[in-house]
């Protein structure tokens, strides 16, 4: 099969496309370095021709207000050069609990980008995951100062990026969901230890304290950013620092 890997250049993206081309198929990165641009169209028919499936893993730039407007735009380009294209099967990566948060701004661009997918006229796949390990380090920077590092205790189920990877080719690579399949780590954390067990594992003399109001999660209620029940991924977080 031929794959459109548009954003297979990032660190879920150009998993995709090893694996892919790994299995056998035919995948090819596009993103704004390759001359694709999804916002102004530049390129985008030109790199869905012939694809049976694109895979779609661009990212907003901004968390904030600008976001909802990127994910439309978007979108909207891509689905219309998918079908002008003839493509088959449309791929999505979002987020497990985007519906749940309408609090952040960049959650309801996300939940709009699959709204727009799923009313759109090409069969699709939504894999939704949980927050990935890899934002860890980015996370306790939004809310250090100095000796401290604050942080809420929002219940985090955390995945390695590479097994999102594999999530997202194994969608891609089969028959469409129509519909969404949620992938998370093996291990639930209250954010706040998350943190405590990362800094303690890098070595790291900074202190967490709980803080309810910090940060982004903060805004997240209960335990809607975690998802037991979805297909769960082998790499522990600790195996994962280590």
């Amino acid at each position: 099969m031929k794959f459109a890997v548009i954003g297979g250049t990032g660190l879920i993206g150009s998993q995709v496309v090893k694996n892919l081309n790994a299995a056998g198929h035919e995948a090819v990165a596009h993103a704004l370095s390759t001359g694709v641009d999804i916002i102004s169209g530049q390129g985008l028919d030109e790199a869905v021709a012939g694809a049976d499936v694109v895979v779609n893993l661009t990212n907003s730039p901004t968390f904030d207000e600008a976001s909802p407007a990127f994910f439309k735009t978007s979108m909207d380009n891509l689905l219309a050069a998918a079908r002008k294209g003839g493509v088959g099967h449309f791929v999505i990566l979002s987020i497990v609990g985007v519906d749940q948060v309408p609090e952040l701004d960049y959650y309801r661009a996300k939940a709009l980008q699959e709204e727009i997918l799923a009313a759109g006229p090409i069969p699709y796949s939504i894999v939704r995951a949980t927050q990935f390990m890899e934002f860890m380090d980015a996370v306790l920077s939004w809310t250090a100062d100095g000796d401290t590092v604050r942080l809420p205790a929002t219940p985090i189920q955390p995945i390695a990026a590479k097994d999102v990877a594999a999530a997202v080719t194994e969608a891609a690579a089969g028959a469409p969901l129509r519909g969404i399949r949620n992938v998370a780590g093996p291990e639930v954390f209250p954010l706040d230890e998350l943190g405590r067990i990362t800094l303690a594992q890098q070595g790291d003399p900074r202190t967490v304290v709980t803080d309810p109001a910090a940060g982004m999660f903060a805004a997240v209620q209960g335990d809607v950013l975690t998802d037991t029940g979805a297909q769960l991924a082998p790499t522990r977080y600790i195996d994962w620092l280590s």
